[in-house]
């Protein structure tokens, strides 16, 4: 019996290929606790997702399909300003917060700088560009990085280790991206290792708010990270925001438009 669900093991599996650039069937199986042939099969899944490529005996790692974060920065740079500051005005003095990797969350953090009023404020974050964003904003924001495995393109950190140095930690408010979102509440990311540690950081959040821009709408990836009814907010804009804000709802979920 399989130890891991499907989708952490997938998730342990591509971050092991990208550590070593190969990893054989037999060294997976014994690593993760499975037969060969469901390690077969999972490859298959990740091959099919672009994640790796298989080669006789295992895989290997494929050029990731990610951009830089500071090309996706650039790109609608208006509206991840607007969705930045809409997020960053749910966040309060005496709180500590988990703040996301990518271009959105470094938008967040960009936005949360110029906040002079706000005080005591702990953000905890895997991303070393999201920490960078917010040094200038010290003392007055505590910045805490998590630790772990860098990820180029991203500059984030993942496991092993990130997810270890979460397990003593709960925030007040844990702000979240994602690469899609379905038409059934279902929500994703293109990379399994960032995907595993959001579902990590769900369960270590009183209140939990995803940014993500309409463009996201009827986007599936493979990295599972929950779904809407998860978040108590959600931060969009863009064309089609108000079809996705209505979908928000329909899941529990309180849209913020942000304007542009």
């Amino acid at each position: 019996m399989d130890a891991l669900p499907g989708d952490v093991r997938r998730a342990r599996l591509e971050a092991m290929v990208l550590q070593s650039g190969f990893l054989g069937v037999p060294d997976a199986a014994r690593r993760l606790g499975v037969t060969e042939v469901t390690i077969r099969s999972d490859l298959g899944t990740l091959e099919a997702a672009g994640v790796l490529r298989r080669v006789r005996g295992g895989a290997v790692a494929r050029q990731v399909r990610e951009a830089p974060v500071e090309a996706s920065a650039r790109r609608d740079a208006a509206l991840k300003q607007a969705l930045g500051e809409a997020a960053a005005a749910q966040v309060r003095s005496g709180t500590a917060v988990f703040l996301d990797v990518g271009s959105t969350a470094l938008a967040v953090a960009q936005a949360l700088v110029p906040r002079h009023e706000l005080a005591d404020v702990v953000v905890v974050t895997n991303g070393l560009s999201t920490a960078l964003a917010l040094e200038p904003a010290i003392p007055r924001l505590t910045v805490v990085l998590t630790g772990g495995t860098l990820r180029p393109l991203q500059h984030s950190l993942v496991d092993p280790l990130a997810s270890r140095a979460l397990e003593d930690l709960h925030v007040d408010l844990a702000v979240l991206s994602c690469n899609g979102i379905e038409e059934s509440g279902r929500v994703s990311n293109l990379n399994l290792p960032e995907a595993e540690l959001k579902r990590v950081v769900l369960h270590r959040a009183t209140r939990r708010l995803l940014v993500a821009d309409a463009s996201k709408f009827r986007q599936s990836h493979l990295g599972a990270i929950g779904a809407l009814d998860d978040f108590d907010v959600l931060v969009t804009g863009g064309a089609g925001a108000p079809e996705l804000a209505a979908l928000a709802r329909e899941h529990g979920c309180d849209p913020v438009v942000a304007e542009q």
